[in-house]
């Protein structure tokens, strides 16, 4: 059936022999209609090519099923992962989502950013990001949808509303693996110290390594990335090679494996060394990696949960903490000896 217009609801209806309240029925998920009756709907809209004016029904149910989502653009594992984790739980939940890529976390174009989705008529806002400037960034705008920031503990805000995968328990996890295996000297290989992350992981090693009552040198200041990991290893091997590393992600871990293995530094023989994140590839690694696995998904879902409360105005005031869990591989073994 071809029409000199786009098809409109009334179209669909005629084909599928229903009524108009059918159609509207169907496309919103109601559990009402019989199997048949949607089956048949669902026909002639792919027969017809139908879409929702979704601008017609907002204006209609004050409604867009849009939310925004606010991240860095980085290609960290993190970052990345949450992004698509968010994304998959919104289309589950039947939301459309606007993402917006900010360069750099500042309060002008934090604004400028959740502006451009107020004019869209975004219901709620997510924000992915885990460092100093983003936090401050979101504190600065009295936003008037409710905002979900996937990273800190708290933000102060009465729309302002946090979720996180619990980074100091992953930490603790990896530490006490380790202590438990008897290693005494555990070194900790920390990422950016403006990432909060980084700082709830270094917290959770000291903290673990204090309950076994075992003391702690300084952790060694790292960045995300392969290459300090393999800088770091190198000064390990030349300077006070410890038995035990905990790396901040499993990137650093890569470059620690890379530079123990140049220097023949057997792995875990010599050295035991623990990742965080669990990437793709991280169970290939040589030898493959123990580390704390991110439960990204479940964090997605927490998510929209929390958002969608909000939206609908219901608020338990509580952060939001996703258990990580450790994955033990051999890259971790008790020490010689």
């Amino acid at each position: 059936m071809s029409l000199p217009r786009p098809p409109a609801m009334s179209d669909v209806a005629a084909v599928a022999g229903v009524s108009h309240q059918t159609v509207s029925r169907v496309l919103n998920g109601h559990p009402s209609v019989r199997p048949e009756t949607r089956q048949r709907v669902l026909d002639a809209i792919a027969e017809l090519g139908y879409r929702r004016n979704t601008a017609a029904r907002a204006l209609v149910t004050r409604r867009t099923d849009t939310i925004g989502v606010v991240t860095s653009g980085s290609a960290l594992f993190g970052p990345t992962s949450t992004l698509i984790a968010v994304e998959g739980a919104a289309r589950d939940a039947g939301l459309y989502v606007s993402v917006a890529t900010v360069a750099r976390w500042e309060a002008e174009g934090m604004r400028q950013v959740l502006e451009h989705f107020m004019a869209q008529g975004v219901e709620g806002v997510v924000v992915i990001a885990a460092h100093d400037e983003a936090v401050e960034a979101v504190r600065a705008f009295d936003a008037p949808v409710p905002v979900v920031m996937v990273g800190p503990k708290d933000v102060p805000g009465e729309r302002v509303h946090t979720v996180a995968v619990d980074q100091y328990a992953g930490a603790r996890l990896a530490t006490r693996h380790l202590v438990e295996l008897g290693h005494r000297d555990v070194v900790h290989l920390s990422g950016p110290e403006d990432w909060l992350d980084a700082r709830s992981r270094v917290r959770g090693w000291r903290d673990e390594m204090a309950s076994a009552g075992l003391d702690v040198r300084e952790p060694v200041r790292g960045d995300w990335s392969a290459g300090r990991g393999y800088a770091v290893g190198r000064e390990l091997v030349r300077e006070d090679l410890p038995t035990a590393v905990f790396a901040a992600n499993d990137q650093l871990a890569l470059g620690l494996l890379r530079a123990f293995a140049e220097a023949e530094v057997s792995v875990p023989g010599d050295v035991s060394v623990v990742g965080f994140d669990d990437v793709d590839g991280s169970a290939h690694f040589f030898p493959p990696l123990t580390t704390v696995r991110q439960e990204f998904g479940a964090l997605g879902r927490r998510c929209l949960e929390l958002l969608l409360a909000a939206i609908g105005g219901a608020d338990d005031g509580a952060p939001d903490l996703i258990p990580p869990r450790l994955v033990v591989r051999a890259s971790s073994g008790p020490p010689r000896g």
